[in-house]
């Protein structure tokens, strides 16, 4: 997969890393020297490149028209935005996603910008400090769209309801898909047959509404 990364400051170099190690093939694209050549010290075998990335030229060197995805996470977001709608709309890359620095932007990071994917990044911490001060064990792990869908992590509590029930079996709220169910470090894809178990960790779609009704199936 090949991935460009716009912004090569802690998170652009933090997720450079974590990427190649998967076996990505990164190039990150850093405009401030200094920060240039601690990337290169931190992810040697990520490409690098000295340049400002919300100039086309730029992009067509890190070869943005061969790439899978781009990643703008700069510290501006207006920078972010530029970068991402020429990713998309110039180059069609077929997958963007933006770091959104002020939550009071979030709104403009859309798809009709050339954002498939913003990540708020105070939105999430701010959900994730609100779930754990209430002791759920069901937390948000990414908003997805405008239409209030998101991807949760739940955990079956020892007297959950659907503790040793099969899938096909729990009254999910409508919307709701289960993706995968973690079970003493095993992770798979369930089906309808596959039963949950007290301490499974189970990843699954559903609305912003189910994830209520979730938490009262999962507690």
């Amino acid at each position: 997969m090949q991935i460009i990364i716009v912004g090569g400051g802690k998170t652009g170099t933090h997720l450079a890393s974590t990427l190649v190690a998967d076996g990505a093939s990164v190039t990150v694209i850093e405009s401030r020297p200094e920060a240039v050549a601690l990337l290169q010290h931190a992810c040697p075998r990520a490409r690098v490149i000295e340049g400002n990335g919300s100039d086309p030229q730029t992009l067509e060197t890190a070869g943005v028209r061969i790439a899978d995805a781009v990643a703008a996470v700069t510290g501006k977001d207006e920078t972010n935005l530029v970068i991402s709608m020429l990713a998309k709309m110039e180059f069609a890359a077929p997958r963007v996603v933006a770091r959104v620095n002020d939550p009071a932007n979030a709104w403009m990071f859309t798809p009709a910008n050339g954002v498939d994917v913003g990540v708020n990044q105070a939105e999430i911490t701010g959900r994730f400090v609100l779930e754990g001060i209430n002791v759920h064990d069901v937390y948000t792990l990414m908003k997805l769209g405008r239409d209030e869908h998101r991807i949760v992590q739940a955990t079956v509590g020892a007297h959950a309801r659907v503790a040793g029930m099969a899938l096909s079996d729990i009254p999910f709220p409508t919307q709701t898909i289960v993706v995968a169910i973690d079970h003493e470090g095993d992770l798979t894809v369930p089906n309808g047959a596959t039963k949950l178990q007290p301490g499974d960790e189970a990843v699954i779609f559903t609305s912003d509404a189910g994830t209520d009704e979730i938490r009262r199936l999962f507690s």
